[in-house]
């Protein structure tokens, strides 16, 4: 439990990282707050983690846990939909493609077989 309480906050204070990195990275001593913050996070003694997940993001996932769910259900059935339209849209390329190729290669054959037979026909000697 400890492990993923400290997961779920630092994938949070990578998230928000990205975003203030580039609005305070000009700050004196910006990098080694950071990697303090972070041992304060993982430390055992301190057991910062904890304390943040308790104080913050437990009760505002409590509090919007009816539209999370809601959110993730809508997620599920749109990406099934997704996937449904973009295996159709493949197979129909895939489809076409198989035609258009073998349109191609039926002239490409008959024009070879054409070839071969006009010289197996000047081949045979003539008697």
């Amino acid at each position: 439990v400890r492990w993923m309480m400290y997961w779920i906050v630092f994938a949070l204070f990578m998230a928000t990282e990205t975003v203030t990195d580039l609005l305070i990275s000009w700050f004196p001593f910006y990098y080694e707050m950071k990697m303090a913050f972070v041992i304060w996070l993982l430390s055992p003694y301190t057991r910062g983690a904890s304390l943040l997940y308790r104080k913050f993001v437990h009760p505002t996932l409590s509090r919007k846990e009816k539209e999370i769910d809601t959110y993730i259900i809508r997620a599920r059935e749109r990406s099934y939909e997704t996937v449904v339209r973009f295996g159709k849209r493949g197979l129909n390329m895939a489809a076409t493609a198989a035609i258009q190729a073998a349109t191609k290669s039926q002239g490409v054959l008959a024009g070879r077989l054409r070839s071969f037979s006009m010289q197996d026909l000047r081949s045979i000697p003539d008697e």
